[in-house]
């Protein structure tokens, strides 16, 4: 199931790192948090590395018809955010890190978007695991400098996706194979995935 556009409509502290192996696939939520649209995206990895797709989408927070105040977009994305969880039911959580914006104003809002979407995944009592954009992107592309395109291109490639993704929920699915390839080498060294990422 796939929704490349999502109006929100409602939303377990982290445990240590995830370094047991699970006999079936784990299911990894991916997030790039945002003010305006906050992508999401969930897909399942099986013990032998394979990925599958489950879920994306592009929470859009602003509402047109209403007021635009920025606690009601922080409201959406928790609740929105939320309600997602509640029905795929994640195993871990993978959010992407907030960049240093030139304009402190968008760099503020974006960090209160993050911290809204970290408050609705350590409610749940889930593991959260961070990437940088950067990491993110030599991990799908193989190379830091990738552009929106390639991301979405790569995603929709190692997903077996058809049509072109929207940007945010392409960004999001991609951090969650970011953590997918790392856990993975995490589990070969039997080291944490911080250590891991240090490694690859």
């Amino acid at each position: 199931m796939c929704s490349d556009v999502l109006t929100p409509s409602r939303i377990d502290m982290p445990n240590p790192e995830s370094r047991i192996p699970n006999p079936g696939p784990t299911r990894i939520l991916g997030i790039d948090p945002g003010s305006q649209r906050t992508g999401v995206g969930v897909i399942d990895v099986a013990a032998d590395g394979r990925m599958r797709h489950v879920f994306h989408a592009a929470l859009t927070l602003v509402d047109p018809a209403a007021r635009d105040d920025f606690p009601a977009r922080l409201k959406r994305l928790l609740q929105g955010l939320g309600g997602i969880i509640d029905d795929h039911r994640p195993d871990e959580v993978a959010v992407e890190k907030v960049f240093m914006a030139r304009n402190p104003d968008s760099a503020l809002k974006l960090g209160h978007a993050r911290g809204a979407a970290l408050c609705a995944v350590v409610q749940r009592n889930l593991p959260v695991h961070e990437y940088a954009a950067k990491e993110v992107k030599l991990a799908v592309v193989g190379t830091g400098g990738a552009d929106k395109a390639q991301i979405q291109h790569m995603v929709g490639l190692m997903l077996n996706l058809g049509g072109k993704l929207q940007a945010d929920a392409a960004d999001a699915l991609a951090v969650a194979i970011t953590h997918a390839h790392v856990r993975a080498t995490a589990r070969r060294l039997g080291v944490s995935t911080q250590l891991a990422w240090r490694k690859r």
